[in-house]
């Protein structure tokens, strides 16, 4: 027994019972071996000899020492030999992304691929932090805490072109314009690769539980534009009976992955930028939801994001100290701009939006997004991108008993705000039982992460995360790493002169500004017009803004777009609804508040990630408390170019000049050719 070459099992009298050439063989072909052959090899050292042979140094030094009378029974030697080969092998494959293999794949930490090809960004960051949680022993810092990647496979981007070539789709999806055709097209194309088919069979076999299928293309994620939130996400209950009818459902949502790269909202976003469509490829993940069911729905305690940088950093905070967004349920909230609680991880207590009274009831969470288990999978009127997504009330949360980590109470008699839910009152979502009681170490926890993560990458990184409290007692709690990637910061951090201008030669100016530069060449302005804006027509807006926002891309003429209230807001009341490929052309926005409502700038969503990579100023303004300035009066005296119910734009021979000091926070645009 040197070991080279297979092992081979055999009785005391030398006869070959069984073989194995790897250790997953040696593992299974253990279970089955009778006590007096075990018992030869062990006290031959066989096994350590053999797994020296094949350089398996650890595992080898673990089993070394161990001599046969240490146990108890045949039977727990057996046992013991058996969880150390898996042990051994589970660690190995940590942050390791290896092929899918039905045996070794494991429903709580495996990372496997299917199909050739690049993984596109979301899942090399996936892999990344899985390195990262292995080779640092991330799980054993924070008490209480397990971090890990949910398991997932990730279909390789070779498989899309192989759907793409089989089935002749590319002149098609290059060049139709309506989204639902493409889609449609997509998912009733004859071809999809047999052998892929094959293997998502034999992972859902392992996996039966909900899954979230994202996009992961090789654009996405890229250091320098990276592309949040073009392509869709969509979550399966992946609960029937009948597995046939599973793997249809998932290829189904596969192929409609697929189809997104050629929606109306990608390509837009590719004008934008110096690609082109056909270099982007989709890889795809698939991954096991985070969450627990709750009467026939599923969704995490919370979700949130976390990015290590923040551009509205307010004292004691600095830059630097990051900036969390967490919400009750999935994290749709989150990322499509909805309420949710901001706080700087470093000051957990400071909450700035829950100031007074008043402003907590405005800026709270009253609803939170689950996925129902019951609903039925429907991809073609694919109007709504996700519609076994549903938003229920805090009510349903509170019979649910997943408000009580998170919630707080409004008591009217009182006009005041008490942390927990035990007295009567309106519900809110504030987080306090976590971030001031420290129900979770939640601030502890990013911290941790985003340390580790921006030393990783060597840049200032962005978090997507789901925190799952319900465990068996005794258990740690799950925090779930959902996605990691770079933030983008301008590189030119030379300081702007801002203070230098008179008012009335400025149409704008703030100081609560994102952004860090100058911008010349400016000869247009997009606004919506203060005195005819009515929030209960804001979609109305915003398709009037995404008209204007086409004719000026296509004229290749940037802008200056203005508005009232939150641009891509989730909440319509709370501003213009827009999506990011409805203003892709602006070259610095701005917002400005309700008298009777100040609106936070949205950091939580995707949009605002698009901002940020594109390198566009973003002035918020609310002259009602004095931040800022908009000379309205001077904008409604200009002759428009082109009037529509509620938007203007104006065009000037001269140019704007948009200055931003980004260390200040400061910025003006000033009035043409000043």
């Amino acid at each position: 027994h040197f070991g080279f070459g297979d092992f081979i099992l055999k009785t005391p009298d030398d006869k070959e019972v069984a073989r194995a050439s790897n250790l997953r063989e040696l593992a299974k072909e253990l279970k089955n071996i009778s006590d007096e052959s075990l018992l030869y090899h062990a006290e031959g050292n066989h096994f350590s000899k053999w797994l020296k042979a094949r350089t398996e140094f650890w595992l080898a030094h673990q089993l070394r020492p161990r001599k046969v009378s240490d146990f108890a029974s045949t039977e727990a030697l057996r046992e013991e030999l058996i969880a150390a080969i898996n042990g051994y092998i589970h660690d190995r494959s940590r942050g390791v992304i290896s092929d899918f293999d039905k045996d070794s794949f494991d429903l709580f930490n495996s990372f496997a691929r299917i199909g050739g090809g690049s993984l596109g960004g979301k899942a090399r960051g996936l892999g990344f932090i899985n390195s990262l949680i292995a080779n640092y022993n991330v799980n054993n810092i924070i008490k209480g805490v397990t971090i890990s990647v949910p398991s997932a496979v990730v279909i390789g981007a070779d498989v899309f072109d192989n759907f793409i070539s089989e089935n002749d789709l590319e002149i098609f999806a290059l060049n139709e314009t309506d989204d639902l055709k493409i889609t449609k097209k997509f998912i009733e194309a004859p071809h999809f690769p047999q052998n892929v088919k094959e293997k998502l069979s034999d992972f859902l076999d392992i996996v039966q539980v909900p899954l979230a299928v994202r996009s992961s293309s090789l654009l996405e994620d890229s250091q320098f534009q990276p592309f949040a939130g073009v392509y869709e996400t969509y979550m399966l209950p992946n609960s029937n009976e009948d597995k046939k009818l599973r793997l249809d459902e998932l290829i189904q949502t596969i192929r409609c992955v697929f189809a997104s790269t050629f929606h109306k909202k990608a390509k837009d976003y590719m004008k934008a930028t110096s690609y082109r469509l056909e270099e982007e490829k989709m890889a795809v993940i698939v991954q096991r939801l985070v969450g627990v069911e709750r009467n026939g729905k599923f969704y995490p305690n919370f979700s949130g994001v976390a990015k290590s940088y923040n551009f509205y950093p307010v004292p004691p905070q600095k830059s630097d100290d990051g900036i969390a967004l967490v919400a009750l349920g999935l994290g749709k909230t989150v990322v499509e701009g909805g309420n949710t609680v901001r706080f700087c991880p470093r000051f957990p207590k400071h909450l700035l939006q829950f100031f007074s009274t008043k402003e907590t009831i405005k800026n709270a969470q009253q609803d939170f997004y689950a996925l129902d288990l019951t609903g039925k999978l429907d991809h073609v009127p694919a109007e709504i991108s996700d519609s076994m997504v549903k938003q229920y009330d805090l009510d349903t949360a509170e019979k649910e008993d997943t408000l009580y980590q998170v919630g707080s109470t409004y008591s009217p008699e009182n006009d005041a705000v008490y942390d927990g839910i035990s007295r009567e009152g309106m519900r809110v979502v504030t987080f306090a039982p976590i971030l001031k009681h420290e129900v979770f170490p939640l601030a502890e926890t990013l911290n941790l992460l985003m340390g580790l993560g921006t030393w990783g990458m060597g840049s200032q990184i962005e978090i997507e995360f789901a925190v799952n409290l319900d465990v068996p007692k005794g258990e740690p709690k799950e925090f779930a790493m959902l996605q990691m990637r770079p933030l983008v910061i301008s590189g030119e951090m030379e300081e702007l002169s801002v203070d230098e201008y008179k008012e009335e030669d400025l149409v704008c100016h703030s100081d609560r500004v994102l952004g860090n530069g100058a911008t010349e060449n400016i000869h247009d302005i997009v606004f919506v017009d203060i005195n005819k804006f009515d929030r209960g027509k804001s979609k109305e807006v915003a398709y009037e803004v995404s008209q204007l926002n086409s004719k000026l891309i296509e004229q290749k003429k940037p802008y200056i777009l203005i508005g009232v209230g939150r641009w891509g807001s989730l909440d319509p009341w709370l501003g213009i609804p827009v999506t990011w490929d409805q203003i892709s052309g602006a070259a610095a926005i701005v917002e400005s508040g309700f008298a009777d409502f100040n609106v936070t700038p949205s950091q939580g969503s995707h949009f605002f990630q698009n901002i940020t990579s594109f390198k566009i100023g973003y002035f918020t303004v609310n002259s009602f408390i004095k931040v800022g300035f908009i000379d309205w009066d001077w904008l409604l005296k200009q002759t428009p170019v082109k009037e529509l119910e509620f938007t203007k734009h104006l065009h000037f021979d001269k140019p704007f000049s948009i200055k931003i000091n980004g260390h200040k926070n400061k910025g003006i645009i000033t009035k043409p050719g000043i």
